[in-house]
């Protein structure tokens, strides 16, 4: 079953709530590669450093929504931060893997607020 099949049968989450963990998920794994590939390069400390904030952010965010934690929506304000600074580091540097995860982050901090404001 993919994820979004299992999302889907949490009966009590929004569409923006579905679509933020699906999204979350992403940038977690994202993340977790771009930061992998950051190390070792002094040059992109910063970046894995930040990548790695946004993958435990991102993660934990999903899980509190899953769980219909009250916290949930306070956490999405702290992930989607996280997720906009950390994709200005990320485009800032050539390399494909963290052209990507600019990409996929931004579009989860996006999600993260629509997911606030609905």
């Amino acid at each position: 079953m993919s994820l979004s099949e299992t999302v889907s049968k949490i009966d009590r989450l929004s569409d923006e709530q579905r679509d933020c963990i699906e999204n979350c998920n992403e940038a977690a794994e994202v993340s977790e590669w771009c930061a992998d590939e950051c190390l070792g390069d002094e040059e992109m400390e910063q970046c894995a450093r930040l990548c790695r904030d946004v993958a435990d952010l991102t993660s934990l965010h999903a899980r509190f929504m899953a769980r219909g934690s009250n916290y949930s929506t306070a956490l999405a304000e702290a992930c989607a931060g996280a997720c906009e600074e950390c994709a200005e580091e990320c485009a800032r540097h050539d390399a494909e893997h963290c052209q990507v995860c600019a990409d996929v982050l931004r579009e989860c901090a996006q999600s993260c607020r629509d997911m606030m404001s609905a």
